[in-house]
């Protein structure tokens, strides 16, 4: 055929691997953190990844921040958080692991802070998910680990 465009195998190869990465490149998500402590309970936040140290802040009760990014294409984007407030001095905690929350939290991860603890928001299931106790905590908590409570 005259004057027709033909695509070798490397070329199509390319161009695949070009839109996987483009896919996995451009899935943007969202993490947000919740101030669920108590009234008058501030917590001071300090969150970063390997590329990102996004600062220290200082979140009023019934506040929250929040981030968007860019997952990256080797699947191993990790943000990590220390926390503090008045019954804990420090507390380290990962807020997104793709290898963890990829599917959990597809768009993003929500979190809230609570005197009990850390509750993730499972994305697939709509509940709330009691995943971090605080460190020598022999507060009771209204969620068992392991149970869940629908988001309201």
């Amino acid at each position: 055929m005259q004057g027709s465009a033909t695509i070798t195998h490397p070329e199509l190869l390319l161009l695949l691997i070009i839109s996987l990465c483009t896919a996995v490149i451009v899935e943007m998500k969202h993490v947000s953190i919740k101030n669920s402590l108590g009234s008058g309970k501030n917590m001071t936040l300090h969150c970063q990844s390997k590329d990102d140290d996004l600062g220290e802040h200082n979140i009023a009760y019934g506040d929250e921040i929040g981030w968007d990014f860019n997952v990256n294409v080797a699947g191993t984007t990790l943000f990590y958080c220390d926390l503090g407030w008045e019954s804990v001095q420090q507390y380290h905690f990962d807020v997104y692991s793709f290898a963890r929350d990829n599917v959990r939290c597809p768009s993003g991860c929500a979190w809230l802070v609570s005197a009990e603890g850390i509750y993730g928001l499972n994305g697939e299931t709509g509940f709330w998910e009691f995943i971090y106790h605080w460190p020598g905590s022999s507060q009771k908590h209204s969620i068992q680990s392991g149970e869940t409570v629908r988001n309201r």
